[in-house]
């Protein structure tokens, strides 16, 4: 699995909570809350999460803890309590796991 670099996953978080202390103090001003909201939508991309809170706590996560154990986190999901994969998923195809080519 692919894994994001920790400085991004850092400056990332760092911008999301410097924009959420902005729209906290000011509600109402528009422009704060759309910038708020697009950094907390990359923080989802980059972490892989649906929300922008759990991409947080995802994100503080990650980089808390060492490269294993992240990496452990993310491989095992039922575990953490999240879903368990789907039957079949993760298994390899026949023939070498390669699709035949198209209009052959």
């Amino acid at each position: 699995m692919l894994l994001p670099a920790r400085a991004e996953v850092a400056r990332r978080l760092r911008r999301y909570r410097a924009w959420e202390r902005l729209m906290l103090a000011s509600p109402a001003d528009r422009a704060v809350r759309t910038v708020f909201e697009d950094s907390g939508y990359t923080l989802c991309v980059l972490m892989g999460e649906r929300c922008a809170r759990e991409a947080a706590d995802a994100a503080e996560r990650y980089l808390g803890a060492g490269p294993l154990t992240s990496l452990r986190e993310r491989q095992c999901p039922a575990e953490q309590g999240g879903r368990p994969l789907a039957r079949g998923a993760g298994r390899r195809r026949r023939g070498g796991g390669r699709r035949p080519a198209a209009g052959r």
